[in-house]
């Protein structure tokens, strides 16, 4: 590891940055190194820019994308190497809007039986019942569900924010069932090694294979 990449890692963790911005700064700080084949540090201005045009004339790559490139670099440059430039955003071509594909209740319990795990099962009925992020599902432990006061506490999710979310019967009755057939301790959802939770990646896979 670089010690600019370093410096980098201590900068995003004294400011309390999700893992997963984190990763994904680095890896845009990376990707902006390798087009240039030079370290980041001898690069300025004129390079941010042209990478911009790069982005998104070469690679087409999407608005949330393209933002998370320049939020990274200027990251990078505003605090890491302590510049004073101002890295504003290239025009970037308005894109079309529209609204997402809501699922019914009939097709919803259709993917949802379609997942033969139980654990998997309670994962994804807890994120579409509570209305989680899969981070934040993830991250459960035993302790954040409330059967008495029929909340679920969310530690630290999107903002670094507590909250509690409500807890149907029905989500009640197949965590318990899942609790008692799996016995989890520290994480709600452990991974196969109990001292960490499942991963991001895992449940994006199962739930692509029930979608499927």
């Amino acid at each position: 590891m670089t010690p600019l990449r370093q410096r980098m890692l201590d900068d995003m963790h004294l400011r309390n940055l999700s893992p997963r911005t984190i990763q994904a700064y680095i890896d845009h700080v990376a990707k902006f190194a390798a087009y240039f084949g030079k370290s980041p540090e001898l690069l300025g201005p004129d390079e941010i820019r042209q990478y911009q045009i790069h982005l998104v004339h070469t690679r087409h790559v999407s608005w949330s994308t393209f933002n998370q490139g320049v939020c990274a670099l200027r990251f990078l440059y505003r605090v890491t190497l302590d510049k004073d430039w101002a890295i504003s955003h290239i025009p970037f071509p308005r894109q079309v809007r529209k609204l997402p594909v809501v699922l019914s209740s009939a097709e919803v319990l259709e993917f949802l039986s379609a997942i033969t795990s139980l654990k998997y099962r309670a994962i994804l009925m807890t994120a579409y019942a509570a209305g989680l992020r899969i981070s934040e599902v993830t991250h459960l432990r035993p302790s954040d569900i409330d059967s008495e006061r029929m909340v679920i506490r969310i530690q630290q999710g999107k903002g670094h924010k507590d909250r509690y979310v409500m807890l149907s019967p029905a989500l009640l009755q197949v965590l318990r069932r899942y609790w008692r057939a799996a016995r989890p301790t520290t994480w709600l959802f452990p991974s196969r090694d109990p001292a960490h939770p499942i991963s991001y990646s895992a449940v994006q896979r199962a739930s692509q294979q029930a979608a499927r």
